[in-house]
Formats: C-alpha cells, sequence, structure tokens
C-alpha cells in the first residue's frame, strides 16, 4: 500500500498528468479497468485557478467516481499558489502535487515547471508555503535537473522532505532532454537514496509491467507514475498491478473490450463537453486506440474524419459486428 500522508492508495501505481489528455472523461473511463492508485488533473495554472478562467475549471472538473483525485499546480508566486492549493482543497483535490517538472516553453518562459530546478532555494520556499496553506499531502514532481550539467533532484528532494512535502515523483529525464534518450534509472535511484521517509515516485518510458517491476527493482522507488502509454493501451495499470503482486498477467483485452473502452471515453465525453469536442478528441485518439485493434485502415480513416455521435455510433457498431 502506498501512503502519502494520511492519503491510503490502494496501488502504488500512478496516472501522469499528461496534458490535453487525462481530463474527467479519460480519468472516468480508466479508472473502472482496475490497478490505478491515484489519477491527477493536466496542470493548471496558479493563477488561472484564482481567476476562476473557463479553460481552468474546465482542467479542475471532477465527479465523486473521479477518486481519490490529485490537482497538480504551477507557478512560480508562492502566494498565488498557497491561495490557488486552498482553493483546490474546497474542490475536491485529495493530494496535490506541485509541477517543478514540465519542460514545456509555454510553462517554463514563465519560471514555472522545471525552470524552478534552476533555483532550488526558491523551488523550495515555494513549496513549504504551498504545503503550509493547506492540510492534504503536498508532493513535488521534478526532474533530474534543468540539463546534465545542473542535476539537482536529489538534494532537491532531501531540502523538499524536510520542508514537509509528502512525497516525490521523479521523471528521470533532464529538462533539456525533454522525452528524448532514455530514461535514467540510476538518477531516480540517488533520489530515493537522498529522502529518509517520504515515497519516491520514479516516471519515464514504462511502457509495460515488466518496464514497472525493472523501475522498482533498479531504483527502490516505492511506485510508479505512467504517462503516455496509458493512452495507447489503457489496461496498462490493472496488468502492471498484477504483475507486481503476482508475478502474472491476466488475460488480455479483448478487441471488444478495446471498443468498449472506445465507446464509454465517447460517452463520457459527450456528457461533459459536447458532439463537436467529442468526435474532435477521436479523431485524434484514433492514432493511440487504433493500433490495438488490428489491421483496420479503413476503419481509423473513417474515425480521423468522424463529425456527429450517430456517425461515430455506426462505425463502432460497424466495426465490432465485423471482429465477432
Amino acid at each position: 500500500m502506498l501512503t502519502f500522508g494520511k492519503l491510503k492508495l490502494d496501488s502504488n501505481l500512478l496516472l501522469a498528468p499528461i496534458s490535453n489528455y487525462c481530463d474527467l472523461a479519460f480519468r472516468l473511463t480508466i479508472r473502472p479497468l482496475g490497478g490505478l492508485g491515484l489519477a491527477c488533473t493536466d496542470l493548471v495554472n496558479s493563477r488561472g485557478v484564482l481567476r476562476r478562467t473557463k479553460r481552468t475549471l474546465e482542467l479542475l472538473r471532477t465527479e465523486p467516481a473521479d477518486r481519490p483525485l490529485c490537482i497538480q499546480l504551477y507557478g512560480c508566486e508562492a502566494g498565488p499558489m498557497a491561495d490557488a492549493a486552498r482553493w483546490c482543497r474546497d474542490n475536491g483535490a485529495e493530494m496535490l502535487d506541485i509541477n517543478m517538472g514540465c519542460p514545456a516553453p509555454k510553462v517554463t518562459r514563465h519560471n514555472g515547471g522545471a525552470a524552478l530546478l534552476k533555483t532550488p532555494p526558491a523551488a523550495v520556499r515555494l513549496a513549504e508555503t504551498v504545503i503550509r496553506a493547506v492540510d492534504l499531502p503536498v508532493t513535488v514532481k521534478v526532474r533530474l535537473g534543468w540539463c546534465d550539467d545542473s542535476i539537482v533532484a536529489p538534494a532537491l528532494a532531501g531540502d523538499l522532505e524536510r520542508a514537509g512535502a509528502a512525497g516525490i515523483i521523479v521523471h528521470g529525464r533532464t529538462a533539456a532532454q525533454q522525452f528524448k534518450g532514455r530514461v535514467n534509472l540510476d538518477g531516480i535511484r540517488r533520489v530515493v537514496e537522498a529522502v529518509r521517509s517520504i515515497p519516491v515516485i520514479g516516471n519515464g518510458d514504462v511502457r509495460s509491467p515488466a518496464d514497472a517491476g525493472r523501475m522498482i527493482d533498479r531504483t527502490g522507488c516505492a511506485g510508479v507514475m505512467i504517462g503516455r502509454y496509458a493512452l495507447r493501451d489503457p489496461w496498462i495499470f490493472r496488468d502492471a498491478h498484477a504483475f507486481l503482486t503476482t508475478g502474472s498477467l491476466p488475460p488480455p483485452p479483448s478487441v471488444a473490450d478495446r471498443l468498449e473502452f472506445m465507446r464509454t471515453h465517447f460517452e463520457h465525453l459527450l456528457r461533459l463537453r459536447d458532439e463537436r469536442v467529442a468526435c474532435l478528441v477521436f479523431r485524434q485518439r484514433i492514432s493511440w486506440y487504433g493500433p490495438k485493434l488490428g489491421h483496420c485502415p479503413a476503419f481509423r480513416e473513417a474515425m480521423r474524419n468522424v463529425r456527429s455521435a450517430g456517425e461515430f455510433r455506426r462505425l463502432l457498431a460497424d466495426f465490432w459486428a465485423a471482429t465477432d
């Protein structure tokens, strides 16, 4: 069992906050598959929270079935971050995560995300202000450093633990690497060794249950956060949890199971957003879901051009019938 402060999770597997992908509709669809201990919102700008912008409130939307939930905040100003943390506490968050790992220029050019790794003392002060502002567990997501010449994660993790952080999530690359190269498991291990008692969660390049086991074995991390591969194969959490706890894997999902997942995801989008958005999302998502459906170029091409809920349902039903 994985614990962050007083929050106890049923699994040590976490869904990463992938920008524009891990919204409420996706979280509601993936949770029932099993194995997922904690899901996180997309990263949200602390000032957007305080201004209650339409986009921010959309990212923060949640429901009772979307539990347990972590909200990830980013920003570089302690006061707004603390105020935003209080709002999140009052509006569904069971845990908060401070993003110090996002390498996207739209975040770092405002001194948020991984840019905080350039000034570790300021990063610790910001985190401490947020931690003192709320009675929730607060974790911090980092990368190993800004670049290879400034690996700060181990020392920063120790300082964050002393400041009261409930856990550290570390992506085993530098910000300069973005998502290139291989994840540095030894770098994650050094972060694990730098803390005394809080859990460290490893992140990066987990594409199979065996990868999750290898990361835990090589680094000593308490759990694993999985991001992009969960978009391709949402059963990764179920399978990885089974592998980590029993050493075996359940039967793979059938094509019918995958089509039902797509249908449920679409219907959540339709309910939570609207028909236009649901269709736009699935024009893109078929590139992730399609490869697991076998050789189906006509179906995938039709999905890339879907324009209505009725058309989506017809395409899915026809393909489903053809696979029986």
